[in-house]
């Protein structure tokens, strides 16, 4: 069952005055660094997440700074999809949807293996892995153009480098964000008065990160808070619709990714 919270900042302008951006997998991680980064730019969030605690925690947070409407649920859920859409109509429509939401393996919990080797991985659950990374994208998709079309909006796709590097251990999940790219590419012909972004964020210190290569040092990995706002650079830009990794869109910015404000 979804678990609805809505708040608005107290200082926030008139219904509709701001843009909308709908946001899965926004309790942690890049997901909640996409919706900060978001909010301090004035956007209005729906976000969603499958945690209800932590999506809650994030929505509290995030309605300091503007409107939230945080629902929980599943991706992979219809009528959850259904939902989403609906709060982001009644805010004025979307303009921006971030396809975040990704699983691993599809069977998270105690005793499940991260990176299952392909002879190995339950059916079961690879199913679930290309529910949730690719089809569910692509639904929510479908119930979300209109309003994009409104808007001349955008979709920003997380996409990984798995999907074009066969690594070993990741055949599942690189797979299905493979399937997600090629999506997003024929969705960008199809659409063409709208933006369509695939990108590969590269490697970040995350849950998921650390999930994938248990006992491994990832400290060295920036942030999803240091690539959030190179990820938002195409929306800023309007850049082309396409396949974009977050190196090459550091490249172009002056300073690169930018360390973390200290202090």
């Amino acid at each position: 069952m979804n678990a609805a919270h809505r708040t608005a900042a107290p200082h926030a302008a008139g219904p509709h005055a701001a843009p909308v951006a709908l946001v899965t997998g926004a309790s942690r991680g890049l997901g909640l660094a996409l919706a900060h980064a978001l909010a301090a730019e004035g956007w209005q969030l729906v976000i969603t997440a499958r945690g209800a605690a932590e999506l809650a925690a994030a929505a509290a947070d995030l309605a300091t700074v503007t409107t939230v409407v945080a629902l929980s649920g599943s991706v992979v859920d219809d009528d959850h999809r259904a939902h989403l859409a609906a709060a982001a109509e009644r805010l004025g429509g979307a303009s921006l949807l971030v396809n975040n939401a990704g699983t691993l393996n599809g069977a998270p919990g105690p005793g499940s293996e991260p990176l299952p080797r392909l002879a190995d991985f339950p059916l079961p659950d690879l199913l679930e892995v290309f529910e949730v990374n690719a089809l569910a994208p692509i639904a929510l998709t479908q119930l979300v153009l209109p309003q994009l079309r409104a808007h001349a909006g955008a979709v920003l796709n997380i996409s990984s480098a798995a999907a074009v590097v066969p690594y070993a251990g990741w055949g599942g999940y690189g797979a299905s964000k493979a399937a997600l790219d090629l999506a997003s590419g024929v969705l960008a012909r199809e659409e063409p008065e709208l933006r369509i972004w695939a990108v590969d964020p590269g490697s970040m210190r995350t849950r998921m990160l650390q999930e994938a290569g248990a006992g491994e040092d990832i400290s060295g990995e920036p942030l999803p808070e240091q690539v959030a706002p190179v990820l938002l650079g195409l929306l800023r830009d309007r850049g082309p619709s396409g396949r974009h990794r977050a190196e090459d869109l550091a490249a172009l910015e002056p300073g690169g990714i930018d360390p973390l404000p200290t202090g």
